[in-house]
């Protein structure tokens, strides 16, 4: 490949990927996927992927583009589906409508497509390429390529500490911390996530219903409503059953609750869904969970509770990315701990990388992933 023509890939492959960025809040269960049509230089068609049973991002492109579709370059965020789901497959679109050339940013790993796309294009005699910005394009979509790669979601903890490291007085009182724009900051990734999941402790402490509000999510009016007409699942972690079905969380919509203990009919009667899943201590099985809510179509978790639910989703592994709000304060020895996670030694101590640390409001967000303790 030329490098005029490789910087060519690029420029367009990044404004497909701006617009795949529009689904952020949208697509679930589907990924997020942008498309761009070029034709002798000019950008003839674009499209997006709004949400799920309606045309996929190539479809929108090609229907912008029409005729001028013949002979042209799409460039597309991910493999275009061969198979016949909800919508009829892109590929077939594709050579319907008589592209000449392909460029995906990486392939598929739905099993249903896993190369058969870009395959199916190739025998019709199209010229394809893949693995242009893969790295963005994979970002773009952690959640439904851990789905789809491993069976599992891709779990955010959101955690809001002040600068000595706690997130409560000892009597429990946190309201708030943090500031506006980082309470902000927090709506957008309920917003972007599956499942939102919180503790019978949370729930009780706050009166916490859990929801999306559109008027703190600080987007424009498109993307607000796109967010609002599909809220989050909202999964409540109640071992025992001990949040009573008249608190503010059931009145805000119906709710997913996990338990340890006996079903109870009244949640259905209420209309809610209560699944039992205990563990071998007597709690929730928490992996196990995390494989229900994968095989349910949820690609992002977000843990939003208090010291104890997240530190057990950390003890277990099973934390992919830590979104930790700091301000500037100090709550004093006797506040609460960030997580409740005895450990002795700098040995046990787990090693996080920070990928990201930025100003938000009075207030600062870090963005940090497990890695490997050194020599491991």
């Amino acid at each position: 490949m030329s490098s005029e023509r490789a910087v060519l890939d690029a420029h367009y492959m990044a404004r497909a990927i701006e617009l795949a960025r529009k689904g952020l809040y949208s697509t679930h269960p589907n990924p997020r996927v942008g498309c761009v049509i070029v034709r002798d230089g000019q950008v003839v068609g674009e499209g997006w992927h709004v949400r799920a049973g309606e045309p996929h991002a190539e479809v929108h492109a090609l229907r912008q583009a029409g005729e001028l579709a013949r002979g042209a370059c799409a460039y597309v965020t991910l493999e275009p589906c061969s198979h016949h789901g909800r919508t009829p497959p892109c590929a077939e679109a594709l050579v319907k409508a008589g592209v000449a050339r392909v460029v995906a940013a990486m392939q598929d790993p739905n099993p249903q497509v896993a190369g058969q796309g870009l395959q199916r294009l190739a025998d019709a005699g199209i010229e394809v390429a893949s693995g242009v910005l893969e790295g963005e394009a994979r970002a773009l979509n952690p959640g439904f390529l851990k789905r789809m790669e491993h069976g599992l979601p891709f779990v955010r903890a959101k955690l809001a500490m002040s600068l000595d490291g706690r997130t409560a007085m000892a009597s429990g009182e946190s309201q708030w911390i943090t500031g506006p724009a980082a309470r902000s900051a927090v709506q957008r990734l309920r917003a972007r996530s599956s499942v939102v999941l919180t503790s019978a402790e949370s729930v009780l402490a706050d009166n916490a219903r859990m929801t999306v509000r559109g008027d703190e999510l600080g987007l424009d009016p498109e993307t607000t409503a796109l967010a609002l007409a599909r809220p989050p699942l909202r999964v409540l972690i109640d071992g025992r059953l001990r949040v009573p079905l008249d608190a503010p969380f059931f009145q805000a919509g119906p709710a997913l609750v996990v338990t340890a203990a006996e079903v109870d009919a009244a949640y259905a009667q209420a209309g809610h869904e209560l699944l039992r899943l205990p563990g071998s201590d007597g709690r929730v099985d928490l992996p196990a969970l995390m494989l229900e809510l994968a095989a349910r179509g949820a690609s992002e978790v977000l843990v939003e509770a208090g010291a104890g639910l997240v530190g057990a989703f950390a003890r277990q592994g099973l934390i992919d990315e830590y979104q930790i709000f700091v301000a500037g304060r100090i709550l004093g020895s006797s506040a609460r701990p960030l997580l409740d996670w005895p450990l002795e030694t700098m040995r046990q101590a787990p090693h996080l990388k920070i990928t990201e640390m930025r100003a938000v409001g009075d207030d600062w967000r870090v963005t940090a992933v497990p890695k490997p303790a050194p020599g491991v």
